[in-house]
């Protein structure tokens, strides 16, 4: 039997995370987790967990103030810390750092949602761009030159690509630039799939069945459903719903930190990188996937499904 358990032994800083946030963290028995890399589902599974936890489709006040991003940089660290001893319903915490970035906990309930990266790619190529020049500038002077700023969003779309594949913004990772490495993060998690307080979820499962998988999260939350109001709650985190609840459900929205709050949800869909990454750029993404993800993890990154 695997006996390996987390631990966190990389520090990651940027203008959008810092690991440090995770010392001291005090967790609560029934706490969850939300763990993704970037642009994989998070605001969508907050969704769901807002829906579960609160028995209700919408959450009672804006997500800002109900799931903090425990890791973020840029808030300041006495504001999250009271902020998150303040909450009264089950917690739902948002981390976008690998497993080898934040503290590992027993009693915490985990759920990481995994994505192609290819269509990670488009969808924070389309987040960058609705960054505000203003809060970009914010997010760099928030950190000083303790960690690696955000650029601004580059024109064009082909050479970002090809930069996000071949360099890194931490010494231990090759790719994922000017974020983190999608791929590393992904195997981060994956590497410690056997234990029974980590859920994996797919985008894709997401999109297939939505039903399904928000009962799967349920059972796994030990949280019983409703029959009465499920359909509501389903309803609930669908992406017209949520695009169109913009102003309570997007990440950021209660700060300004959206040229478009609603374009936040931008197109909730798959494949959007055919006819816009060429040949040569799919072929180059694929090898990276054969360097550097386990075989069973690049199918299920990239399709969903069954875990190996």
């Amino acid at each position: 039997m695997n006996k390996k358990v987390p631990a966190m032994r990389r520090q990651y800083l940027n203008a959008l995370v810092n690991s440090e946030r995770w010392i001291g963290f005090k967790p609560r028995n029934d706490d969850i987790v939300i763990a993704t890399s970037y642009k994989a589902g998070t605001t969508w599974m907050q969704g769901i967990c807002v829906a579960l936890v609160f028995q209700q489709p919408q959450p009672p006040v804006p997500q800002d103030m109900l799931s903090p991003w425990l890791d973020s940089s840029f808030i300041p660290f006495k504001d999250l810390m009271a902020q998150l001893e303040g909450l009264q319903h089950r917690r739902y915490i948002k981390t976008h750092l690998p497993l080898d970035g934040i503290e590992y906990f027993d009693e915490v309930k985990y759920i990481f949602v995994g994505r192609d990266g290819r269509d990670v790619f488009m969808s924070v190529w389309n987040h960058w761009h609705n960054l505000s020049d203003e809060i970009i500038d914010v997010l760099n002077t928030a950190i000083g030159d303790r960690g690696p700023p955000i650029p601004k969003p580059p024109v064009e779309i082909g050479p970002a690509f090809d930069e996000w594949m071949t360099r890194g913004s931490f010494p231990w990772e090759n790719n994922g630039y000017p974020f983190w490495s999608h791929l590393y993060h992904a195997s981060s998690w994956w590497e410690f799939r056997h234990l029974p307080n980590i859920l994996f979820v797919h985008f894709n499962d997401l999109l297939e069945d939505t039903d399904g998988q928000m009962r799967k999260v349920s059972e796994y939350l030990d949280i019983p459903v409703n029959e009465d109001i499920w359909d509501s709650l389903v309803q609930g985190v669908s992406f017209s719903a949520m695009k169109s609840n913009a102003q309570i459900m997007a990440p950021g929205a209660t700060l300004g930190a959206w040229k478009d709050t609603s374009n936040f949800f931008h197109k909730g869909t798959n494949n959007r990188w055919q006819g816009v990454l060429d040949d040569a750029q799919i072929d180059a993404y694929q090898e990276l996937v054969k360097r550097e993800l386990d075989k069973d993890l690049a199918r299920w990154l990239e399709s969903g499904g069954p875990l190996a």
